[in-house]
């Protein structure tokens, strides 16, 4: 079989690895070599330096078949491993499946190194616009936490927008920051229009809204204008956001992250220590299967998840009885799968989505959802270390 489909096994698998000594992942980093493929058999090198331990290099390979299996495939996998400069590494545990092979099972087809998806990001680290992303603190910022979902329209923007005004009036300085650069939610949820200006210092001020400090592409750009940026430009943007913005002082800064797994959740991850992560689902199977994808995504790159936000859980009618429109217990079997805590269950209110249009958070009002949301904050500044 050709190197093209070998590579559309390995690469969804090895972009989920991360590398520890340059926080890229193990396709980004060109470490997987040699790939053949059969009908039943995949066959790689995977690439060390002597700067990885055994262990290290025993734990990416485990790691790497793991996913492997994940992404489907079912035949066996020979995974060997090398250190950089033709020195063969220790021999490590075999993954095969079936009837297993000997690890030097025919001479491997020599595939170019996996080339970088996007010109630039070559090196360590990724390189957006502007050079390579340095992991570094946010002055004044005690905790950074990370609300994410793996796909979209199940309400996460909503959950971030009222999770931070709930953490204000515990009396935390908050901020927000829209990372969903295409789908730029958080001004009209906030009621905020106008444009950031920079300081003397030239780093941005960030507007305000409910006494919590935004920031968001859609100060940037006209409502109507469409974000057709590529990779990189992205990545730019949430680097600045991060690193160019005035936040201090802040307890918490809240980022609404886009759905899935792409390259704003990598930059966030590879630019600044997070706290903690919140995953936001719906009960029906398929937002499930991708909540569980965003777990094992910041599980892999060592973010600790603090637990699960089921989003539009029922549907409350007026005699007071309640229909599940979307399914019924898909956040707390998800939950329970993970050894992680469902942390709110939220319903579906009309009240919830006025508030989000109007610029009026639910969260600021007198209101059911608006405890449940005092909740679920009380939760997460425990978990952060915030609370009383």
């Amino acid at each position: 079989m050709s190197d093209e489909a070998a590579n559309a096994i390995l690469e969804p698998a090895a972009t989920r690895v991360r590398d520890p000594l340059t926080g890229r992942s193990l396709w980004l980093a060109g470490m997987i070599r040699d790939a053949e493929m059969t009908d039943d058999r995949i066959a790689f090198t995977l690439q060390t330096t002597r700067q990885h331990s055994q262990e290290q290099r025993d734990r990416l390979k485990d790691a790497l078949v793991r996913n492997i299996e994940r992404v489907g495939w079912k035949g066996e996998v020979v995974c060997n491993l090398s250190v950089s400069g033709g020195a063969a590494a220790p021999p490590a545990h075999d993954h095969s499946h079936g009837h297993s092979h000997s690890h030097n099972h025919g001479p491997a087809a020599k595939a170019k190194a996996a080339p970088a998806p996007v010109k630039g990001m070559e090196g360590g680290g990724m390189q957006p616009h502007g050079g390579p992303i340095q992991k570094q603190r946010l002055p004044g910022v005690k905790h950074i936490l990370a609300v994410a979902s793996g796909k979209g329209g199940v309400g996460k923007s909503t959950v971030a927008v009222n999770l931070a005004i709930a953490l204000r009036r515990l009396g935390l300085d908050v901020g927000i920051m829209d990372a969903d650069i295409y789908g730029p939610s958080i001004p009209m949820m906030l009621g905020v229009k106008g444009k950031p200006f920079a300081n003397d210092d030239k780093k941005i001020i960030p507007l305000e809204s409910y006494g919590v400090k935004l920031m968001s592409i859609g100060f940037l750009v006209d409502d109507k204008e469409p974000v057709i940026w590529r990779g990189p430009m992205v990545m730019g943007v949430v680097r600045q956001f991060l690193q160019d913005v005035y936040w201090n002082p802040l307890d918490v800064l809240v980022i609404d992250l886009p759905p899935g797994t792409g390259d704003a959740q990598l930059t966030l991850i590879q630019a600044v220590d997070l706290s903690g992560s919140v995953i936001v689902t719906t009960p029906q199977d398929v937002a499930v299967l991708d909540a569980v994808r965003g777990i094992e995504m910041f599980r892999k790159l060592d973010v600790p998840v603090f637990g699960i936000v089921e989003n539009m859980s029922w549907f409350k009618l007026p005699d007071g009885s309640k229909v599940h429109p979307f399914g019924e217990g898909g956040g707390a079997r998800t939950a329970s799968q993970y050894d992680v805590p469902l942390l709110a269950q939220v319903p579906l209110d009309p009240d919830v989505r006025e508030g989000g249009d109007s610029g009026r958070p639910i969260a600021y009002e007198d209101h059911d959802v608006a405890d449940i949301f005092d909740e679920l904050a009380a939760s997460v500044a425990t978990r952060l270390g915030l609370g009383a």
